[in-house]
């Protein structure tokens, strides 16, 4: 997910653990506990993506593909990070080091707000389609929410109200200011074209429930609500998300008779449960051959079809489908695509990465992320590197498409 989202998450947790401990008997020391507990939690759920400074290590675009999400994103190394971020706060914060050594409680809820911010990090960031490795060295397979948005506006409202509304009495002048910031975000996303007005309205909803759960029940209930809408619209997305691969599974089979579906990468389009993008990778349906495709798809025609679903997302108006379209096709050797993973030790290294290959021109993209004939942050310019060393150092990563290659271990979907 997106920093904004990370900081969202950490800052809610904090202040929900700051709530829920005994009022402070010096009001002094009850603002450095509370600032502590915010601060720990909006480091903690950025701490894992400090791994963009081992992207260098790499040429371009193999250092972001391999090192980011990476051993930072895995539960073995959440636990140097909190132990870094704890000793940080006590070098250079005197009077958090004062009230960590003289409260117990104040002790234990740092610290659990610290794990806590560590470990949603890494469940944020599972839910979409780039992928985590939690579970490395002892699992090295990425495994794929596919669920919501890399950047999910829902995410940002619920929990930007609940935030701004809790702000002390004192602090009106902040809290009329994210609140206007909050509203006039999804205002502007929808102007821009990236969000539906069906969306929109969606969001006031869920803005306006948690501006009631606080007004009726308090900050904390407000807090409460924001984490437990944001679960909800993850239980929908789940669900939706279900109903998509069988509707594309059964568009494959049609489109291409004979193919075996090995995966279908799932993204929704933001605060939207009806649009989907997707790619799929298939063997066949000719004998040492693979497929690989890209869609939109929507799971209410009659409300949103493909055609009006957001074209800033990938969606594709004008298009007379109405349940499914096709954007793009291709297919492939598998006997070549398993010859260049031996003779080129670049493209095995973005192997260790890519999902959904696409290879044209002694390149090779990973369409999820955009149509073939655009470069984006994953197009790696194989052939051209042909006489370059091989780089190191690389993560040992699963490749996704280890079922290409002809090896035992598949991917997570």
């Amino acid at each position: 997910m997106d920093n904004i989202t990370h900081s969202l998450v950490g800052l809610a947790i904090g202040e929900l653990v700051e709530r829920a401990l005994p009022a402070p008997v010096d009001p002094a020391r009850g603002r450095t506990r509370r600032r502590a507990l915010l601060l720990t939690g909006m480091l903690a759920s950025n701490f894992p993506d400090l791994d963009l400074v081992l992207t260098p290590l790499l040429p371009a675009p193999l250092g972001y593909l391999i090192h980011h999400r990476g051993h930072t994103h895995t539960l073995l190394y959440a636990l140097p990070q909190v132990a870094l971020l704890l000793a940080l706060t006590w070098l250079l914060w005197p009077g958090a080091r004062r009230l960590l050594r003289e409260d117990p409680g104040a002790r234990r809820a740092v610290l659990g707000t610290a794990l806590l911010g560590m470990v949603l990090h890494l469940a944020f960031d599972a839910l979409n389609v780039y992928g985590v490795h939690p579970f490395h060295p002892f699992d090295a397979r990425w495994l794929y929410g596919d669920l919501v948005f890399i950047i999910e506006p829902l995410f940002w409202t619920v929990l930007g109200v609940a935030l701004a509304l809790g702000l002390p009495a004192r602090r009106a002048a902040w809290r009329r200011t994210g609140l206007v910031l909050f509203a006039a975000m999804p205002l502007m996303f929808t102007w821009l074209g990236y969000l539906q007005w069906g969306s929109l309205a969606g969001l006031a909803v869920a803005a306006l429930a948690v501006g009631a759960a606080n007004r009726k029940l308090g900050a904390r209930a407000g807090l409460v609500a924001a984490l437990l809408a944001c679960a909800g619209f993850v239980g929908i997305q789940a669900a939706a998300g279900q109903l998509a691969r069988g509707e594309i599974r059964a568009a494959l089979e049609r489109a291409a008779p004979g193919s075996r579906p090995l995966d279908i990468a799932l993204s929704s389009f933001p605060a939207n449960p009806l649009c989907w993008s997707f790619a799929t990778v298939a063997e066949g349906p000719a004998a040492g051959s693979y497929g690989v495709r890209v869609g939109v798809l929507s799971l209410a025609p009659g409300i949103t079809p493909v055609s009006s679903c957001p074209a800033r997302f990938g969606g594709v108006p004008g298009s007379t489908a109405r349940v499914l379209a096709w954007k793009h096709s291709e297919t492939g050797s598998l006997a070549g695509f398993r010859a260049l993973q031996r003779a080129n030790c670049h493209f095995d290294a973005w192997l260790r990465f890519a999902r959904v290959p696409s290879l044209a021109g002694g390149s090779a993209t990973d369409i999820r992320f955009g149509p073939p004939d655009q470069p984006n942050f994953s197009t790696l310019p194989y052939a051209a590197r042909t006489a370059d060393p091989c780089p190191a150092p690389l993560a040992t990563w699963g490749y996704p498409r280890a079922d290409l290659l002809g090896w035992k271990d598949r991917p997570a979907h």
